[in-house]
């Protein structure tokens, strides 16, 4: 009789248990949030577009030229506004293998893009090397002074 009663008790303790262990195949309430780490939807797939290789071109690091073929630098970075409009051009202007060189800004339409199908094609400037020495230093954090097409200075207003 003593075997007997250990396992009744284990029988009626798993049945007890049983239904705890029971997965339901009704899915939650529509109302009730999924929690975390549970299956969710998958995420749609990515739109995609295809640019052809003749079409766009990088330019981090092109050298640009003005009209009378000057060596004008290099540009380093492009700014944008906050509705991702392209705005303007930072160059590296001046020194030699970045010594003494400084950063300026220049207006995006400044430049020009006729030849770029070639990483060696450079960026045209419509702006003298007497007009981009006279530019003021960009440095970040600090408000960014353009120069534009016409040779003049502007700043840039992103609060519009």
């Amino acid at each position: 009789m003593s075997a007997k009663l250990p396992i009744a008790f284990l029988a009626a303790v798993l049945a007890a248990v049983a239904p705890a262990f029971a997965q339901s195949d009704t899915p939650p309430p529509a109302n009730r949030a999924v929690p975390q780490g549970a299956a969710r939807e998958p995420a749609p797939p990515p739109s995609v577009s295809v640019i052809g290789a003749r079409d766009a071109h990088g330019m981090l690091g092109r050298e640009v030229r003005s009209a009378a073929d000057e060596n004008m630098g290099r540009i380093v970075d492009v700014i944008v506004d906050r509705a991702g409009q392209v705005r303007a051009a930072v160059i590296d202007f001046g020194g030699f293998l970045g010594v003494g060189s400084r950063k300026i800004v220049v207006d995006w339409s400044a430049l020009h893009f006729q030849r770029i199908s070639n990483k060696k094609d450079a960026i045209g400037l419509e702006l003298t090397k007497e007009q981009v020495s006279a530019a003021p230093e960009y440095k970040e954090d600090a408000p960014v002074i353009v120069l534009g097409a016409a040779g003049k200075l502007s700043p840039l207003e992103f609060d519009r």
